[in-house]
Formats: structure tokens, C-alpha cells, sequence
């Protein structure tokens, strides 16, 4: 009895170092696995056939709606059509390519704007449009003008863009939107702020009633016009309005070359308006929702959502997240 109790107990010593070996090994595989799998996918675009879903929606809501005879008539009348629609040939379709931008500070989104419009330039082909959901309040300028200047490659190749503002299109929002062959806006949508700012604390005189010295050391009279912890100077602030002034010219010339008809005087202020009295002051083209726009052009375009996404490892996840939640505060206390 003892030897057999001693046997199964070896024996099952044995069989759990073997399933924990097995377990490790299958770990390891499948870690491996999805590491390639990664690596192999670490960037793709992602098409949605926005006809194809309103269509879906329109019959689902059509199935509760009418009889069953009815639905079935209405089903297979549509199948018809998309067999007619196929029959037409790939190449004679017109197609509206939609592209969402969601902006903040730091224009984030525009490396996938970059490659978003560099495939559909290589793909379209005439009778192909281009809308832009822009939501986007402004920020840093080189980045929000290398966002406008990626819209204005669209223009450039004769594919007519238009930006459709639902929500906000201010400062740099702007700076995108007036590239747009055509501006239209929710009646409530804030546009405008045509202007330059600039904010920073200066904890220099805190500094100093505790007896620490901050120095700084440049080569170039300007290199740093204000600072955060060092005295700061009449002469370097007005500097730095010189710079401001400077960004304002560059931004007031960049939308006169593409809204010619505008009066700067008047709009250049950094004030905002809503939809209405934007359209009165030239800065948008139309009153329009970008939900009524693609409901219009269902009727006889395509319309396909591009959306670029690429792979980011979890520590760029996070410091993205923690980006983000910092410039939401930024925004909250500059508003």
C-alpha cells in the first residue's frame, strides 16, 4: 500500500512539472506568435462603406416598420439594384472620401492625416470628392500648418475638398478649414479666432524669496525671449510680441490666399463666431451639418471612411493618454 501511494504520488509530481513545462512552453509560443502577429500588422487602414451601414439601419428600421410581404419585396428590389450598381463597373463609380480629424493642442492626429492623403491621392480618380469632419480649437502652429498644408494637397490636385465643422474650427482649426474649396458649419459651430497667443507662468520672484538662483545661459540675443524661472525683461517681451505679430501676418496671408473675398480687418480680430453670423462674414460657405452633406451625396456617390491606424507599444499608449489628459487641462484653463 505504501509503495503504491508512493508511486502515485511521484507520478503525480512528475505530471505536474510536465504540464507546468508544457504550460510555459504554450506561453512562450503563443507570446512569440502575437509578437509577429504584431510586428506584422503594425499599421493598417480601415475602410467603412458608410452607404452600406445607413442602408443597413434604413432596413432595420423598415423590417418593424411594414409587413413581412413587404419587407421581402423591398429586400429583393434592393438587391437588384446593387447587382445593377455592380454591373456599372467599379471605375464609373463617383466616390466621397470621408476623413474625421480630431484636433487638440498638439494637432496629434496629423501623422495619419499624412498618410490618409498620400493613399488617396495615389487612388483617386475623377468625379471623387473628399470630406473633412474637422473638430479642432487650435494649438501649436507648425503643427496645425502642417494639418492644413496636407488638406491643401487634396486641393492642389483638383479633388474638391470639402470641410464640414459641427462642433469647432478656431485658430488653427481654422487654419485647416479655409484650405476647403467649401466651409460649412453647424448652426452652433464656433469658428474664427483668427489670432496668436502666447501664456506662461514665471515662478521667478517665488524663486528668489526662497534663495534659489536659476541660470541660463544662451548664444543669440534672442534665443529665449521669456522664461519660466529666470527675471524676465521689458525688451524680451516685446520680442516676443514681435514674434506673435509676425505669426499673425503669416496666418492673416495664408487665409487670404485661400478666402480671398474675406475682410481680414474685420475677422483677423481673434474674436469667434457661431454658424450664422460666420456665414454672414464670409468665413463659412453654408449652414449644413456634415450628416446632411452625406445624406445628400448617398444619392449618387459612394461613401467610404478612412481611418489610418498604427500599432503603438503599451508605454506609448500611456504617455499618449497622459498627453491628452494634460491638454485637456491646458484647454480647460486657457477657456
Amino acid at each position: 500500500m505504501t509503495l503504491l501511494l508512493e508511486f502515485l504520488f511521484d507520478y503525480g509530481l512528475f505530471l505536474a512539472k510536465t504540464l507546468t513545462v508544457l504550460a510555459g512552453v504554450g506561453l512562450v509560443v503563443v507570446l512569440v506568435f502575437r509578437s509577429r502577429q504584431s510586428s506584422e500588422h503594425r499599421e493598417h487602414l480601415e475602410i467603412t462603406d458608410l452607404k452600406d451601414r445607413f442602408r443597413t439601419l434604413t432596413f432595420a428600421i423598415k423590417e418593424f416598420s411594414v409587413s413581412k410581404k413587404d419587407y421581402k419585396a423591398l429586400v429583393k428590389a434592393e438587391r437588384k439594384r446593387e447587382k445593377e450598381r455592380e454591373k456599372a463597373g467599379e471605375s464609373d463609380r463617383k466616390r466621397l472620401f470621408v476623413i474625421e480629424f480630431n484636433g487638440d493642442i498638439r494637432a496629434s492626429e496629423v501623422g495619419a492625416l499624412r498618410v490618409l492623403v498620400t493613399a488617396l491621392l495615389m487612388e483617386a480618380h475623377d468625379g471623387d470628392q473628399v470630406l473633412v469632419r474637422l473638430d479642432n480649437a487650435g494649438g501649436m502652429v507648425s503643427e496645425h500648418g502642417l494639418a492644413a498644408s496636407q488638406l491643401a494637397r487634396i486641393r492642389k490636385q483638383g479633388i474638391p475638398l470639402t470641410v464640414a465643422v459641427d462642433k469647432v474650427a478656431a485658430s488653427g482649426g481654422y487654419l485647416m478649414a479655409c484650405v476647403a474649396n467649401k466651409i460649412i458649419a453647424a448652426p452652433f459651430a464656433v469658428v474664427g479666432s483668427i489670432g496668436v497667443l502666447a501664456e506662461l507662468p514665471n515662478f521667478h520672484r517665488l524663486l528668489d524669496r526662497y534663495g534659489v538662483d536659476f541660470e541660463l545661459h544662451t548664444a543669440g540675443e534672442y534665443k529665449r525671449t521669456l522664461t519660466l524661472f529666470g527675471e524676465n525683461t521689458d525688451e524680451g517681451r516685446e520680442k516676443l510680441r514681435e514674434q506673435l505679430e509676425e505669426t499673425h501676418r503669416l496666418f492673416k496671408s495664408f487665409v487670404a490666399e485661400n478666402r480671398p473675398d474675406l475682410d481680414l480687418e474685420r475677422v483677423a480680430t481673434g474674436e469667434y463666431w457661431h454658424g450664422q453670423r460666420a456665414v454672414e462674414l464670409g468665413l463659412v460657405d453654408e449652414i449644413q451639418t456634415s450628416d446632411d452633406f452625406l445624406l445628400s451625396a448617398s444619392r449618387d456617390m459612394e461613401l467610404l471612411k478612412l481611418k489610418y491606424r498604427a500599432h503603438k507599444k503599451p508605454i506609448e499608449r500611456l504617455l499618449s493618454s497622459v498627453r491628452a489628459a494634460i491638454d485637456q487641462v491646458l484647454v480647460t484653463w486657457r477657456r
